[in-house]
Parts: structure tokens; sequence; C-alpha cells
């Protein structure tokens, strides 16, 4: 009796202990289960603030190089360069060059024909040989009047009257001469001499032609061109950030299209000293050297000049450049992952890449493709960029 009421008492117990196993392990399936879910939550929740922070590239701007080449179009022109017209009216008689034709300064280059000055400069001269013939007289009826006056032999009105009558002559005479030397120089004028060496490019008149010097109210016509070629000007119009330091004795080199390969040296002399405010250009001089006569003034040139850079420079590629209302910026991660769109001021355009005249500094980290939407103050995060060296 006893053994059998011992068996009901064991599966009793055995019973409640399964029973207890069950509930705790149903208790710690449902804790499990209950865990997971929030460490999935928290996953999630981290992953969905990860993804909301945009993820971009970054680059360090690279320093501009200090001397920097600009290639500017340039005009050659003669160092000295103007037209010969005459100075008196008549025919012309002679010439003595033609085009292309080497002058010195002082020679002659044609002779004109004037009668009718001739035959005014004798007139001249016969008026004043005239006028100095009464002036003679004046002088000695002045001279005899002063004398009877001593002796009361007249009155000092006449005396007076002769005394005036030998200025008059006298100025009589100066007038005279002085219309013989400007009929003198008028005549010298039919000898047309070359203003300084160069080279004859034009020539508008021959023998026999018309020469009409425009002082009788006709339009006056240029005779001969002149232009000195043994060293030429070249005329550049620098860009307003340049303009500091293109200063005289700076090297330049030229490149025309009649010698492929070759480069010919000027120096940079003079400069306008103003800004031009139609083309916020700077105004050059360059002198280069043409004793060969190779160079030909009025050809096309392209002009090197290396320029030192006029303040620390970068360069970005042009997809680093924003371009909004505001104006131009570029997006720079600063203080670890926040957003600052900064002001700049490009420099030149080298197509792929642009120059940066102002707005960054080497240490910063500027953002590449910005997407519209990036705002000021935006958390981000950066990865490596294949373009530059990246942040780490």
């Amino acid at each position: 009796m006893q053994g059998r009421e011992d068996r009901p008492r064991g599966s009793a117990a055995r019973t409640a202990v399964v029973s207890i196993l069950a509930v705790a392990a149903v208790a710690a399936v449902a804790w499990w289960g209950i865990a997971s879910r929030a460490k999935a939550m928290v996953v999630l929740g981290r992953e969905t603030r990860e993804l909301a922070v945009p993820t971009l590239s970054v680059i360090r701007p690279e320093r501009g190089a200090p001397e920097a080449e600009i290639v500017l179009p340039g005009t050659m022109q003669p160092f000295a360069d103007a037209p010969v017209y005459a100075r008196t009216n008549g025919y012309l008689k002679r010439r003595t060059v033609d085009i292309g034709g080497h002058v010195k300064a002082g020679q002659l280059l044609g002779e004109i024909d004037a009668p009718e000055l001739e035959q005014q400069l004798d007139q001249a001269r016969a008026d004043l040989s005239t006028a100095e013939a009464n002036e003679r007289l004046a002088k000695i009826t002045s001279d005899r009047y002063a004398d009877l006056l001593k002796s009361d032999s007249v009155a000092q009105q006449d005396v007076d009257n002769a005394k005036g009558n030998l200025e008059a002559k006298q100025a009589s005479v100066e007038s005279s001469r002085h219309n013989v030397q400007r009929l003198e120089q008028l005549e010298a004028f039919t000898r047309i001499y070359a203003p300084f060496d160069g080279v004859i490019t034009a020539r508008n008149t021959d023998v026999g032609a018309l020469i009409d010097s425009g002082a009788s109210g006709g339009a006056a016509r240029e005779l001969f061109h002149i232009a000195t070629t043994d060293r030429l000007r070249v005329f550049v119009n620098v860009p307003e950030a340049f303009s500091r330091v293109a200063r005289p004795g700076l090297t330049a080199d030229l490149v025309v299209t009649e010698f492929p390969g070759r480069r010919f040296t000027g120096t940079l002399v003079r400069t306008a000293g103003s800004i031009d405010t139609a083309s916020r250009t700077l105004l050059v001089e360059i002198d280069v050297d043409n004793k060969s006569g190779e160079l030909l003034p009025g050809s096309y040139a392209e002009v090197h000049l290396k320029l030192l850079s006029p303040a620390s420079t970068y360069m970005l590629p042009v997809e680093a450049v924003m371009f909004r209302s505001e104006g131009l910026q570029a997006a720079v991660v600063r203080n670890g992952n926040r957003v600052a769109l900064v002001p700049i001021t490009l420099g030149r355009d080298f197509g792929t890449e642009v120059e940066i005249l102002s707005g960054l500094t080497g240490d910063d980290w500027v953002v590449m493709s910005p997407p519209e939407s990036l705002v000021q103050g935006e958390i981000v995060q950066v990865t490596q960029s294949a373009a530059k060296r990246a942040a780490p």
C-alpha cells in the first residue's frame, strides 16, 4: 500500500518540475524574442539615422603654381609710324623712293614743282627791297630834321613826324622780311624729307600728280607712309587680376603663325598705369627687337607672359564649385563633420579645373559634386575621393 502511494507522489513531483521547466522555457523564449526585437529596433534606428546623414567625397584644394603663364592676343606695330604730307601746293616733280624702300632720317623722298610759290617769293623779296629803300630815305629825313631842330629851323612837330615815319618804315621792313622768310620756308617744303629712319610702307602719289597741302581749304592727301621696323611694339591687354604683377622688365615670348615652332623674345617696357573700365584690363607695351626684319608690322601674335601669382591661389575641379543665387560657393567640411558654405572668387578657367583666388585655405576639405540640397551647418559623412587626395 505504501509503494502505491509513493508512485503517485513521484509522478506529481515530476509533473510539477516539467511544468516549471515548460513555463521557464516559454518565459525564456518570450524574453529572447522581446530582447531580439528591442535590439533590432535599436539597430534599425541607428541605421535610419546613419542613412539620413549624406555621405560625401571631399578633397584638399591644390595650391596654385607661384608662376603662371598667360597667353594673350597682341598685334605687332612699328616702333614709330607717321604719314608724310606736303606743306605746299604744286605738282610732284620727282620722287626718289617707293614702297619697301629703306630710308634714313633727312633723306629726300620727293620734290614738288611750285612755280606760283616761286613768283610769290620773288615778289616778296622785291617788296622787301622797296621797304628797305623807304626806310633809308625816312632815316635820312629824320636825321636832317633833327639837325635843323638844333638851329630852330624847323618845328618840333616836323621832327616828330619824321621820326614816326622812320619807325613806320622800319616796321614795314620787318613785315616784309618775315613774309620773305615765310615764303622761303614754304619753298623749302617743296623738298620732302624722311622724318626718321624707317621703311616706306605706302606711296600715294607719282610724278606729275597735283599736290594739295590743304592750306587753301582742300583735302590734304598723304604722300608717303614711313614706319620704323627694326624694333616693334606689341600692345597687350592684361586681365585686372594680374595687373599688379605685370611690371616693366618682365620677359615675354611671342609666337607668330609665319614661324611655327619659333619664339621671339620681347620685354615689357611700360604700362598704361590705369585699368580700362570697359574691358577691365591693363594696357601694356612689349618691345621686340626686329633688326633682321623677319617680323612684319600688323601681324597677329600670341604673347606668352610669365607672371608671378598675385596671391595664394588654389586649384579645384569644376564639379566642386557651386553656382547659386548667392554667388559662387564651395562646400567645406569643418569641425569634423559639419558643412560650411564659403563664397569664393574664381581666377582662370582651365576646362576641368578652375583657379580660386580667395575663399579657401590649404587646410580645407572641399566637397566634390555637392548636392543642391546641401545647407549651411548640415552634418555629413566623408569618404575617400578618387579625384584628389582625400581626408582620412
